[in-house]
């Protein structure tokens, strides 16, 4: 598959080397390595917060951040996920029914996960969708006292025209985009017609109240490459007292990555660890990430 030979070769290309732990005591202080899927007697000393990343729209657990998950394991720490927003009978595709309905299923997981952990607080990385529902999710679902740090990497925060292509539905008024949304719910991608610009997701998660609940800390991540949330930077931003609005390109120039590249995109990682673990400063050497044109 596409994505999954793109981030190979990233990774790859990146010459990444780890090291891995060679005392036999060490797993008991820090996660090993590519640890079982959703391993809930994962502990950290060094990174206590147990992380759940949430993928994009129409991906699944084991795509999308499935690499940023097995990375962050590599980093020291614990990693959960689950595809979220799938149809019965079929759950090869995620993210796909509405936003409030998926934001439900999320939340139990986060709760479960803190709760068969032990941990005091839960961390939140998602992506795309994943990334829009570590806002809303926190808002809407009462699990906001149980989080800490959440890294929303290219969110839709204020809706996107799917790059450009909804400009198309207001040619010939409201009434057409009305009846575009009818389509995607019909045709089974309920969250299409959430996260676009006029979307009642949107709208919900713009309602004048505050995005970012007391006690979370947020991190939003963007690429001025981003072919598909657009306009970029301006669609994904929370403008809100305590909120860091990144671009990749701050730390990391020439960094052409697009939207679907900023889930495999080493510079990209490094931030949202950077964001985890409380280090803004610290410094990575930068590589040239996949373009924004796919």
């Amino acid at each position: 598959m596409f994505l999954s030979s793109l981030s190979l070769g990233l990774l790859l290309s990146s010459s990444l080397v780890y090291s891995l732990p060679t005392d036999a005591t060490a797993s008991s202080t820090t996660p090993s390595p590519l640890r079982p899927h959703n391993d809930f007697s994962c502990r950290s000393t060094e990174n206590p917060n147990p992380v759940v990343l949430l993928h994009g729209l129409g991906a699944t657990y084991y795509e999308d951040l499935n690499y940023l998950e097995a990375w962050l394991q590599i980093q020291g720490h614990c990693t959960f996920s689950i595809t979220y927003g799938a149809y019965d009978g079929f759950p090869f595709v995620g993210g796909l029914k509405p936003i409030n309905e998926s934001a439900q299923q999320i939340a139990s997981f986060i709760r479960e996960v803190q709760t068969k952990t032990g941990a005091d607080k839960v961390d939140i990385v998602g992506h795309s969708e994943g990334a829009f529902q570590s806002l809303y999710v926190p808002k809407f679902t009462g699990v906001s006292p149980i989080i800490d740090k959440i890294v929303a990497i290219a969110p839709p925060t204020h809706g996107t025209t799917f790059a450009n292509l909804w400009d198309l539905a207001y040619l010939l008024g409201n009434g057409t985009r009305e009846a575009v949304g009818d389509v995607l719910r019909t045709f089974g991608c309920a969250a299409c017609d959430d996260l676009s610009v006029g979307g009642a997701a949107i709208a919900k998660l713009n309602d004048g109240t505050p995005i970012l609940q007391p006690g979370n800390q947020l991190t939003v991540i963007a690429s001025k490459s981003d072919e598909l949330v657009t306009p970029a930077g301006t669609s994904s931003w929370v403008e809100e007292d305590g909120v860091t609005n990144e671009f990749v390109q701050k730390t990391c120039s020439f960094d052409p990555v697009g939207h679907i590249g900023e889930a495999y995109d080493l510079n990209v990682w490094n931030l949202v660890k950077n964001a985890l673990e409380g280090t803004p400063n610290r410094v990575f050497t930068c590589f040239i990430g996949s373009p924004g044109k796919i």
